[in-house]
């Protein structure tokens, strides 16, 4: 029986710890504990004017600095499927947008005022958690 429990502690040390894996809208998944490069997490709403007007600012980002930096997205009303894509056509969102709210990772606690930006490191550390609407410039600066 002590041979079992040894060998079962083990294995149990052994196990590989695996990092949340949150889903894409457009398919696929990310793993935001070890991203491997900066990452921005737009929260936004249709009904959010400052919102649809940052979102311009965060495409040309992304067409910028594509390869050194991700651009990500999530819906503060939680709209899903085609009303979600709707939404996102008609705001011009360019970049892909997550599932689920990844804000458990850091602790933080849900979105009180729109639109928000996290900024996460490679390493999956948050940098910077910003309120209100931002600009190329402002978000360059961050960089």
């Amino acid at each position: 029986m002590k041979k079992i429990l040894l060998v079962s502690l083990i294995l149990l040390g052994c196990s590989a710890k695996t990092a949340p894996q949150f889903e894409l809208l457009e398919g696929g998944s990310i793993d935001l504990q070890s991203p491997q490069k900066l990452v921005l997490i737009n929260y936004w709403a249709i009904w959010c004017a400052p919102c649809r007007k940052e979102i311009p600012e965060f495409n040309q980002l992304l067409a910028e600095q594509g390869n050194n930096i991700a651009v990500l997205a999530v819906n503060f009303d939680g709209s899903q499927g085609q009303q979600l894509r709707d939404e996102i056509a008609k705001l011009g969102i360019e970049f892909p947008s997550l599932l689920q709210d990844p804000r458990t990772v850091w602790g933080l606690e849900p979105v009180q005022v729109l639109p928000e930006t996290l900024i996460i490191g490679p390493d999956g550390q948050l940098l910077h958690r910003l309120i209100g609407p931002q600009t190329l410039e402002s978000l360059e600066a961050l960089l």
